[in-house]
């Protein structure tokens, strides 16, 4: 696993071994990075949100494609271990703040880190958190005006029917993978 573009292209990654976390492989990232450029532009200045961190290969590429911040938040051990030495690795310390902790119990504390132009959010598969965090960004006011919320869940896992105050932008499907794009329900109209 490695950083597929920007000041840290090339840098690779720690990664977990065995099977208990899947990190987002880098022909997904690469996909969900290309359809994020698409959308907005440049992540030049962006302020980005991982929940669920994983390893934190997300936001660091994020970071290494202009992001201005990052905040990484994951409550295991490991992962917290892991985001820490790939944050070094990246050379990003002064850009990134890694919180170990539960999502769903810290949501409504990053108001002082907030509003986020980019949150990643990937829950672990079947575990039906998702509509509960995507409701927590809502209500905590965490997703910034022209912000997008990127999801990933296995292909066959239902996404929640109805999130008040997000719309379903698009949903790409990548092998087992989906990744869906929320915006605020009240910028449809500018970003379809």
């Amino acid at each position: 696993m490695r950083i597929i573009s920007g000041s840290a292209k090339g840098k690779k990654l720690r990664h977990f071994k065995g099977q208990t976390i899947r990190p987002t492989t880098d022909r997904v990232r690469e996909a969900l990075f290309s359809s994020l450029q698409s959308r907005l532009g440049s992540f030049v200045e962006l302020n980005v949100l991982d929940l669920f961190a994983g390893t934190g290969a997300l936001s660091l590429e994020a970071l290494s494609r202009g992001a201005a911040s990052a905040v990484l938040v994951d409550q295991s051990p490991q992962s917290a271990a892991i985001i820490a030495d790939n944050i070094q690795i990246c050379g990003m310390r002064g850009r990134a703040m890694l919180l170990r902790a539960s999502v769903c119990k810290i949501l409504d504390k990053l108001g002082d880190h907030s509003p986020f132009d980019l949150i990643f959010l990937d829950p672990p598969y079947h575990q039906n958190l998702l509509a509960e965090v995507l409701n927590g960004i809502v209500k905590a006011n965490l997703l910034a005006d022209r912000g997008i919320v990127c999801v990933e869940s296995a292909r066959k896992q239902p996404q929640p029917s109805v999130t008040p105050g997000l719309i379903l932008l698009n949903r790409k499907e990548y092998g087992s993978t989906a990744i869906s794009f929320y915006s605020l329900a009240n910028q449809r109209e500018d970003q379809t």
